[in-house]
């Protein structure tokens, strides 16, 4: 399908870099723009529409096969920038680890609570949720914690958990949480590099914020 307004010789780049989200979606999809049109509008993104809960898609009327065309297309995405934090020490590539964050859980309508194992060059082992919670509370389990980081021989970590509201100040929770888990781990000479907190409009460093 030959995007409008380009020839079939155009260059790939210059037409993804020029589209908008509702023609990306169309294209990727094999949809008429209207229809993309009405997938987007109830969510106001390209992103966060194809990280929309199946639940909600199903309410603005979207088919169980085009839901799960586009529940495939988030997954291809979250994929390619995982691919990305594996291949470079977490720490040395911030923008990576941000993006893909941002795809796998910004949109989430419930808290979620996830670890990044690092190994002693700070590359990814493995990436999990621990915990999902409700819309503003995800319950924690140092121990929890502790064990799967010896399980999987990991020496550090970057937690990170969703705040659905969009605001992104940490609870006092969240920072007393942070200081125990941090405790807790260092006996076994586990690091926490960091607790990440995001959402829609972006994503806060509590370790660049002092908290602990």
């Amino acid at each position: 399908m030959t995007t409008p307004g380009f020839s079939d010789t155009a260059s790939p780049t210059l037409v993804a870099a020029v589209i908008d989200d509702t023609g990306m979606l169309a294209s990727l999809l094999g949809i008429e723009r209207e229809r993309a049109a009405k997938l987007i509008t109830p969510f106001g993104s390209l992103a966060e529409t194809i990280a929309a809960p199946v639940e909600r898609l199903a309410e603005i009327g979207a088919r169980p096969q085009l839901i799960a065309r586009i529940k495939m297309l988030h997954a291809a995405v979250t994929r390619v920038l995982q691919a990305e934090v594996r291949r470079r020490p977490a720490l040395s590539s911030w923008t990576a680890v941000t993006d893909y964050l941002r795809v796998a859980m910004a949109f989430e309508t419930i808290e979620q609570f996830r670890v990044l194992f690092l190994d002693k060059r700070n590359h990814l082992i493995a990436d999990e949720v621990q915990q999902q919670g409700t819309v503003d509370h995800t319950p924690v389990y140092p121990r929890e914690v502790a064990k799967r980081s010896l399980e999987l021989g990991a020496v550090a970590l970057l937690i990170v958990h969703n705040h659905p509201s969009g605001d992104l100040t940490p609870s006092r929770a969240d920072i007393d949480m942070t200081k125990l888990l941090v405790e807790a781990l260092k006996p076994l000479g586990i690091a926490v590099h960091d607790h990440i907190i995001i959402s829609r409009d972006g994503h806060v460093s509590m370790k660049a914020m002092g908290l602990f």
